[in-house]
């Protein structure tokens, strides 16, 4: 085999692994904030112990899914520079803005949430994880976002042998991404 099907394979395999977290990721950080909410609304230690139960998983599951994410970004570079360089102006800027908008986010409040349990009150505590549940879905609103641009490309144009964004709004609006968006955040729940 040549290496760009050896890339091909291991990029594939990647993908694959990663977005086995993926899915789970998006649905339990709602439905952990839910039942967590429900706790503070009807103080039944049953939603209590269900939101702590999938906390445990949840966890697990993010950070499974931020170590095969960040294999995927090394690929990039590793695999794929050649195409990096062409598109990294329309393409890198959307993972930069996933990375420092929301995936912060997310990860900022997951410790909070795990720390806060005895220093923020009930509300507070739910409010946080309402926090993770919304950074992990706009996490992937971005990267669903990259994706659909890469098999649908909006909004640039080719200057000096690069892609360069021409349209933040065509590359943000395309309906190729609001589908695969609402597909994903939908099936995971």
């Amino acid at each position: 085999m040549d290496l760009v099907t050896l890339s091909r394979l291991q990029f594939a395999s990647t993908i694959m692994f990663h977005f086995l977290f993926v899915p789970l990721t998006l649905g339990l950080s709602i439905i952990i904030a839910y039942m967590e909410t429900r706790y503070v609304q009807t103080g039944d230690e049953t939603y209590l112990n269900m939101t702590k139960f999938w906390a445990k998983l949840f966890l697990i599951n993010f950070a499974v899914g931020v170590v095969t994410g960040i294999t995927q970004e090394f690929q990039f570079g590793t695999n794929w520079s050649r195409y990096s360089a062409y598109v990294g102006d329309v393409f890198g800027s959307l993972l930069a803005i996933e990375a420092t908008a929301t995936f912060f986010l997310e990860s900022t409040f997951i410790g909070v949430w795990i720390f806060g349990w005895k220093k923020l009150s009930k509300k507070a505590h739910a409010g946080v994880m309402w926090l993770v549940a919304i950074g992990s879905n706009l996490s992937a609103v971005w990267i669903l976002i990259a994706n659909a641009w890469m098999q649908s490309p909006v909004g640039f144009t080719i200057r000096n042998g690069r892609a360069e964004m021409v349209d933040f709004g065509a590359v943000i609006s395309q309906p190729f991404a609001t589908y695969k968006i609402i597909h994903t955040i939908s099936s995971a729940l």
